[in-house]
């Protein structure tokens, strides 16, 4: 515990790790204070797209969490960096909510849903068979397909929903055509993490409670690995994966204790 309080950066998962939906989960109020009272760096890194880093900062914010919009980076955000150096200019059929079509406007990308450079799927809740019958067509005419990240399922009020590896599977079916993802495990994301924190990697941890992106994403980027149970993951669970995570909480509250 003394090794892991005394990591200078902390990157971190949302979904799972601070909260469940809009609930917010035991001790994460706590390890945040923590962070901002020990001078840590630290970024919230999502692979959720839907929301921009300002609806990010608001959500904490109701739940009595504090934080500058400057420690929120999403899936969205790096989907939008990625294809702007890929093509700058370009076009792009996005299915997404504000958080990603927020994020491709901002890099120059214009909608177009006849001829686009790329199609672009993220989470939404507005998902329905004409744009997976769109997106479709347009990929065999040629378009490259995206996904912002490689999650199949994510934590929701209730239980788990579907996320955008799930949603853009029948696209890729149809199509014949593989998506390519943005979002962690891509080291494209940590890469973002690692410099915004300027920390070396040994001083450096990721907190999260998926083992096929956060913890694989970390032990890729040869940094330690936290994975709390509270979100998709059980013991369980773990086994099934070759490797495992350098440290396993029931929640980002005992990280602290």
């Amino acid at each position: 515990m003394k090794e892991l309080e005394s990591k200078k950066g902390f990157i971190c998962d949302m979904d799972g790790v601070i909260y469940h939906g809009s609930t917010l989960l035991p001790g994460a109020k706590e390890f945040v204070d923590w962070l901002q009272k020990e001078e840590k760096d630290f970024l919230f890194l999502t692979n959720n797209s839907s929301k921009t880093r300002k609806e990010l900062q608001m959500k904490l914010q109701t739940m009595g969490i504090n934080v500058e919009e400057k420690h929120f980076y999403t899936s969205a955000l790096a989907t939008a960096s990625f294809l702007r150096k890929q093509c700058p200019g370009g076009s792009a059929y996005v299915i997404g909510d504000t958080g990603l079509t927020n994020a491709m406007y901002n890099v120059g990308f214009l909608m177009n849903n006849a001829d686009p450079d790329y199609v672009v799927l993220g989470e939404t809740r507005t998902y329905n068979y004409e744009m997976m019958e769109k997106a479709t067509q347009l990929v065999m005419k040629g378009a490259k397909l995206i996904g912002c990240n490689y999650d199949v399922t994510g934590p929701v009020d209730g239980g788990i929903a579907p996320a955008t590896r799930a949603l853009i599977s029948p696209i890729e079916m149809a199509s014949g055509k593989q998506a390519y993802f943005v979002g962690k495990p891509n080291p494209l994301m940590m890469r973002h993490g690692l410099n915004t924190l300027d920390v070396a990697n040994e001083d450096a941890v990721i907190i999260g409670d998926r083992m096929d992106t956060d913890i694989v994403a970390g032990i890729e980027a040869g940094i330690d690995t936290v994975l709390v149970l509270s979100g998709v993951t059980s013991i369980e669970t773990m086994k099934e994966f070759a490797y495992r995570p350098r440290y396993i909480f029931d929640g980002v509250g005992d990280v602290i204790k």
